[in-house]
């Protein structure tokens, strides 16, 4: 069985669907939800859905001994939902192209250090794209400059606001990032 950690910060609405696509698979499942927000709604939905949940911060986030002997105990595969914090260098070194994160937007463009969320959808309307959309990638040292595993588009109206796109982006994402981490998984073992 492939165990994936999933880390999220805020409403966890992509990490509840990870869960639930999983939920009856016999090759992966969601073992534990990790967050660094002790408010995020993340941890109400993996309640609901008995999925272990554990807060930590900076500080443990960043100590070598605490959380990465935990990701190695528990952890095959470690799924970033909405986490807004960059991984530490020793935990992209213990886990190798084992990282992943979606982005909500095309990278390159619209990605880096608080490039996510609404600051994405508000810097697209701004910017008049025609079309935007999500990026899934592997999580290296940098702020969204891992390897692209793939991209799925949208098209934008000149009428869209951030919210408009927010829901362009979230559709994507509900209906995409599931399936792309299994693909990952099945087709690595």
């Amino acid at each position: 069985m492939i165990r994936i950690v999933i880390f999220a910060s805020g409403s966890g609405s992509n990490a509840e669907n990870i869960c639930d696509y999983f939920s009856k698979s016999k090759d992966v499942e969601v073992s534990y939800v990790l967050t660094n927000n002790k408010k995020a709604k993340v941890l109400e939905r993996a309640n609901r859905l008995k999925i272990k949940s554990l807060v930590f911060d900076r500080t443990e986030f960043n100590d070598e001994a605490k959380l990465l002997s935990f990701l190695e105990k528990e952890a095959d595969f470690i799924v970033l939902a909405g986490f807004l914090w960059r991984v530490p260098d020793h935990i992209t070194r213990a886990f190798p192209n084992k990282i992943i994160n979606i982005h909500p937007a095309l990278l390159p463009k619209y990605g880096g250090k608080g490039m996510f969320g609404m600051n994405v959808h508000k810097a697209v309307v701004a910017n008049k794209e025609k079309e935007t959309g999500i990026t899934i990638h592997y999580v290296n040292e940098n702020y969204d400059e891992g390897t692209i595993i793939f991209q799925a588009k949208t098209a934008l109206e000149l009428s869209d606001t951030p919210d408009d796109v927010a829901a362009k982006i979230h559709e994507l994402e509900q209906n995409n990032f599931p399936k792309v981490i299994e693909n990952i998984l099945l087709n690595n073992e």
